[in-house]
């Protein structure tokens, strides 16, 4: 028989670290919800067309897409990311503006596995659709700093920039695509490759033979309209208001296309190796155009879930996975006693797990203490036949005889209260 693998570029996720990519999603929910934010789930391919409006010039369109043609002949593609999509979303459904949504899921792309990104990779994120306001782009940036203070997470650096509107950033790329073909002969062979497509592009090197040419290139400040500088200048009160700490990066573009304005990214300190950032986004003001709707604005982001926990990790902060077991039940009777209590307990809110195929004490005894519960109620034929149970705490050792009716107020007694899912007869 074949031995079956994942495939490259993809893992399991196994437990407890399962447990604490939830907790993060359930962080993030709070977060955004708090503002009025929505979930919404968006399928997870679509047309290639939705996401060819990335940019024919990205990475992502034209060497990371997962295209294909299905069995009914159409061209469709994983997604890459979310933003295109939820604006396919707003264009075909049209609600009622502004659409404040989140989401959080999987997305694809063909490129070499790194730290913190594999080639399917989860994201949550933000879209708000349906205003201009340079107001909305401080309160999503503040939504993602808050989202990292609420996971302990001090050592992030929020960049911000703005790209203009439309015309500002044309003029701005042809004064990159002057600049760079004169320094070409300095570029890497790759960047010389990405001038050819846009300029704009060359800025995201990280290579160290490009480090020098970028630094001398000319800044988008020297281009933005005088609408744009006013539209970057309330970000930056915004965010000053709110005393959140944030450093003017004019050299950060984003790795899309479709960004106009505001751009900004939040990045690791904490990290030691080559990709530090965490998360990042923008305002997006003719995405929506593009995929057949009426001229909407948009600003968002997503953050990486892996590079988040990574960054995590090295502040030895937001540790948690799934919650322990309360209790561990043991029968050595018929096994009846256990499938009672535990659905009973459970009905009241407690984890509670059971051994199961009719084992021996000694043999359950080591399955309770594996599994991580903080009490083991015991129930053998003597606790049978009193309608009674042993609870032991399997940290101290300590044991107490307790009726099975009074059971949920001393199992509250050693572990908490907890609220019911349920009520039972």
């Amino acid at each position: 028989m074949p031995s079956f693998q994942t495939s490259p570029g993809t893992r399991d996720i196994l437990p407890p670290q399962a447990g604490r990519w939830r907790a993060l999603n359930a962080v993030f929910a709070g977060v955004v919800e708090s503002a009025g934010f929505e979930c919404v789930i968006p399928p997870m391919f679509e047309d290639l067309g939705v996401f060819l409006r990335l940019g024919d010039a990205t990475d992502v369109v034209t060497k990371e897409m997962y295209d294909f043609e299905d069995k009914g002949g159409r061209r469709v593609a994983l997604r890459p990311e979310h933003t295109a999509g939820i604006c396919r979303s707003f264009a075909q459904h049209r609600p009622t503006t502004p659409w404040k949504v989140w989401y959080s899921g999987s997305n694809f792309r063909y490129e070499k596995a790194q730290a913190g990104r594999y080639r399917q990779f989860d994201q949550v994120g933000i879209e708000v659709l349906g205003s201009t306001d340079a107001l909305l782009d401080v309160e999503v940036i503040s939504l993602g700093w808050r989202f990292f203070q609420e996971l302990g997470m001090s050592s992030v650096l929020l960049m911000v920039n703005s790209l203009g509107d439309l015309a500002d950033r044309e003029r701005y790329i042809d004064a990159l695509r002057a600049y760079f073909v004169t320094h070409s002969e300095s570029l890497s062979a790759e960047s010389r490759a990405t001038l050819e497509r846009n300029p704009l592009r060359v800025l995201d090197s990280k290579r160290p033979q490009d480090k020098s040419v970028i630094a001398g290139a000319p800044t988008i400040n020297d281009f933005l309209s005088d609408e744009a500088r006013e539209h970057f200048s309330l970000v930056c009160r915004g965010l000053d208001q709110l005393s959140i700490p944030y450093a003017v990066n004019t050299g950060l573009v984003r790795g899309l296309d479709y960004y106009q304005r505001t751009v900004f990214e939040f990045v690791s300190t904490a990290l030691d190796s080559a990709q530090t950032a965490v998360g990042g986004g923008g305002r997006y003001d003719g995405l929506v155009e593009d995929l057949g709707g009426p001229a909407t604005p948009g600003v968002g982001f997503a953050m990486g879930v892996d590079r988040t926990l990574l960054a995590c990790d090295a502040e030895g902060v937001f540790l948690a996975g799934d919650a322990p077991l309360d209790a561990f039940i043991i029968d050595v009777t018929d096994g009846f006693a256990a499938l009672r209590i535990a659905d009973r307990l459970r009905a009241a809110g407690f984890r509670v797990d059971r051994a199961f195929d009719g084992r021996s004490m000694k043999a359950q005894m080591k399955v309770a203490d594996r599994s991580g519960a903080q009490v083991a109620i015991i129930i053998g034929s003597d606790e049978a036949a009193a309608h009674s149970c042993t609870l032991r705490d399997l940290g101290t050792s300590e044991q107490r005889l307790v009726l099975e009716a009074d059971l949920v107020e001393n199992l509250s007694a050693l572990v908490g209260s907890r609220t019911p899912r349920r009520t039972t007869s």
